[in-house]
């Protein structure tokens, strides 16, 4: 299926390793033109030589802590003169932060930038080219992971997601789409510590009704449809990928 993103521009923070790596390198295939960051040099480099041995245009690399304070606007930036346009913003960034219910405030403050302000500003910092484009599409990946104990990500993303509906709300007069991608247990650094040895099999046997944790080109395949013009009536969404394990219908 022709998912007509040939000549397309895309940005991809948090592209180095698991889901944003998947996501770039399925978006290359597809003829887009896009702009890696995150804060590992050598894995966003490998990355450009993987795509560029897949026949796939040649990425651009941008090296951004996205903690930084002004690193919304240093790739804003950088995406724009280095792409001339963008048509396609995936905010991939983020990373699980388990805390603890009397614990610091640190955790907090970190994560809650990491995984809600520094996409929210990111976005922002580009809504006035989309706008004046009359044109655009925005990812932003979440977590569905019911979890029974506090974790300072899971808490950014549902505001992320709430977030991401308002905004689809404000923006689809200028023809801008924005959804969420939702993974459930994808088999990437972030989960695999929490279920050593045989922890993961017997988990998904009991919890997940295919048997097992998704891999992230399941998660690359549904980016990749989403923010195609394939999808071009879909906004304002919440896209599940967890093999069947979200208990509830809505």
């Amino acid at each position: 299926m022709d998912l007509y993103l040939t000549g397309k521009t895309a940005l991809i923070t948090g592209a180095s390793k698991g889901i944003g790596r998947a996501i770039a390198k399925e978006l290359a295939k597809e003829g887009v033109k896009v702009l890696i960051t995150g804060r590992n040099q050598q894995a966003l480099d490998s990355l450009l030589s993987e795509i560029v041995e897949e026949g796939s245009p040649t990425p651009v690399v941008f090296v951004q802590d996205l903690l930084t304070p002004d690193a919304p606007q240093k790739i804003a930036t950088a995406a724009l003169a280095a792409l001339g346009h963008i048509d396609i913003l995936i905010n991939n960034a983020g990373q699980s932060q388990p805390v603890e219910a009397t614990g610091p405030e640190e955790p907090w403050t970190r994560s809650m930038a990491l995984d809600f302000e520094r996409p929210r500003l990111l976005t922002q910092a580009l809504l006035p080219h989309f706008i004046s484009r009359k044109q655009g599409v925005i990812l932003n990946l979440t977590s569905t992971y019911e979890l029974r104990s506090l974790n300072v990500s899971a808490v950014a993303k549902a505001a992320v997601a709430m977030w991401s509906k308002q905004l689809a709300g404000e923006l689809g007069k200028y023809g801008i789409r924005v959804n969420c991608l939702q993974p459930g247990l994808i088999d990437t650094e972030n989960i695999r510590p929490y279920f050593p040895g045989d922890e993961r099999r017997k988990y998904a046997e009991s919890e997940i009704p295919l048997q097992d944790f998704g891999e992230v080109q399941d998660m690359a395949n549904m980016a990749v449809f989403l923010v195609s013009p394939r999808a071009k009536y879909v906004t304002g969404t919440v896209s599940v990928v967890d093999g069947g394990a979200r208990r509830s219908a809505f």
